[in-house]
């Protein structure tokens, strides 16, 4: 049991930080707290995709010898979609931020609950 657990310790960490994530955005009603962990949710993905991108004794898609023998060289698409990952992520948290922002300035406060009640004081 423990063997397996070591040979698939990267499956293995990006489990437990994508449950530490999906955890938090169910439990906490911070705004902000839900946006770092939806930022440990993706990172949890891009440690199992880089993780599952590369295989024992291949070197990177490089071609610097002239010869393309493919059995050498890794798959280059993990890397590239985790690169995008990263991309959109912190887009999408930089925008998250900007709307918490703008929701504290209206409203005042970033939790949920209190910002529940707000708007049904408001009639909204």
């Amino acid at each position: 049991m423990l063997t397996l657990l070591v040979q698939n310790r990267y499956a293995v960490t990006a489990s437990v930080l994508f449950a530490v994530g999906f955890l938090h955005v169910l439990l906490h009603p911070d705004l902000i707290r839900k946006v770092v962990a939806f930022n440990i949710m993706d990172a949890s993905v891009f440690l199992l995709l880089a993780s599952r991108g590369t295989v024992a004794g291949r070197a990177a898609a490089i071609l610097t010898d002239g010869g393309a023998d493919p059995s050498r060289y890794v798959n280059p698409i993990p890397a590239g979609l985790v690169l995008t990952g990263i991309v959109v992520s912190v887009s999408v948290s930089a925008f998250s931020l900007a709307l918490i922002q703008r929701v504290y300035g209206v409203y005042g406060t970033t939790d949920l609950r209190r910002l529940l009640e707000a708007m049904k004081k408001r009639g909204e």
